[in-house]
């Protein structure tokens, strides 16, 4: 039987980590799913100066994914070490640098040297406090927020509406079971796919406008976020439309067809989205390709002043117009296009 009421991540964020967090994170877990909810990932967002408090805590619970939050561009060797850690997200703010080629070095060094953390890197735009959602996650206060996966929650629905009513009433949900808990920042609202069909945004585009072509130049995209911001009754963080190409399997067959395209991406991104994420890149990318979009994405989230991030993932290894290898249970292999 296929779930329907799943949280992608309860996260806890803090500044003073210590075992009292565990143990707050695992009883908010358990409440959850003693509420019938399915828990996908418990997380724990810090800042890079209690990294080393954090992951002695944690020690080697897999379970617990970490991030170190944003990383200042100049902290080259820092973000050389968090590279060399396993399950530990962090994300660089350009929203206000003059973006040249030696912030696109970064991203290819890490497909060079570890490109498996091209998963776990993104570069953030008028980034959004206390996401939940890894790697745009960052600390500025201290407590806990949850995520949703509410594609699911369109199970059996005919319309927008219909599935409109299925969120608000999770969210109201969690807030009642939550309310009370002094920890609780609240709940990003954000539309967050995966992999599996019932998982995928495009199953909901293609049930109601029949193709995800037809879609984009409908209303459905800002009718979404609008519900999604205005309808949620603790929102925080991003609470935007995510279109992770790589994490939405049916995004994915999208992508292949050519119908998203990095300018279709940032189309729906501008009007709805959050950006450019787990998006293809080959290994033979032109840096100056890169930085093009880099400077856009930065443009257009200071006009608009709206959070915007880039994740491109790449294997280390496949060129454009090879398939990848990613070898991530999170991330569909593809015919990898030139940006």
């Amino acid at each position: 039987m296929i779930k329907e009421k799943i949280i992608r991540t309860v996260c806890f964020f803090t500044n003073k980590p210590t075992s009292e967090t565990m143990n707050k994170l695992n009883k908010i877990t358990d409440k959850l799913i003693n509420n019938k909810f399915e828990v996908q990932t418990k997380r724990i967002c810090t800042t890079l100066k209690n990294l080393p408090k954090l992951k002695k805590i944690v020690k080697e619970n897999k379970e617990i994914l970490l991030s170190a939050g944003t990383i200042n561009f100049e902290n080259t060797k820092e973000i050389e070490k968090l590279c060399n850690e396993k399950n530990l997200s962090f994300n660089v703010d350009l929203t206000s640098q003059e973006i040249k080629l030696n912030h696109v070095d970064l991203l290819f060094e890490i497909i060079k040297n570890k490109p498996e953390k091209t998963f776990e890197f993104a570069y953030v735009f008028n980034n959004a406090n206390s996401t939940p959602y890894y790697p745009s996650a960052n600390y500025s206060q201290e407590g806990f927020a949850i995520g949703l996966q509410p594609t699911n929650l369109f199970k059996g629905c005919k319309n927008l509406e219909e599935w409109f009513v299925k969120m608000k009433s999770t969210w109201q949900e969690i807030n009642d079971l939550l309310k009370n808990e002094k920890d609780f920042l609240g709940i990003d609202s954000s539309i967050a796919p995966n992999l599996p069909k019932e998982s995928s945004f495009i199953q909901i585009t293609n049930k109601i406008y029949k193709s995800f072509e037809k879609s984009v130049s409908t209303d459905m995209y800002i009718k979404t976020t609008n519900f999604i911001k205005t309808q949620n009754p603790k929102p925080i963080g991003l609470c935007g439309l995510m279109l992770p190409c790589l994490e939405d399997s049916m995004l994915a067959k999208e992508y292949k067809k050519g119908n998203f395209s990095i300018e279709r991406n940032i189309f729906l991104s501008l009007q709805s989205g959050l950006g450019i994420d787990t998006y293809p890149i080959g290994i033979n990318e032109k840096p100056e390709r890169v930085l093009e979009i880099l400077k856009l994405i930065q443009l257009l989230s200071n006009k608009y002043k709206k959070p915007l991030s880039i994740r491109f993932v790449s294997d280390g290894k496949t060129k454009i117009g090879k398939k990848s290898d990613f070898k991530n249970q999170y991330l569909q292999d593809v015919i990898i296009r030139k940006l």
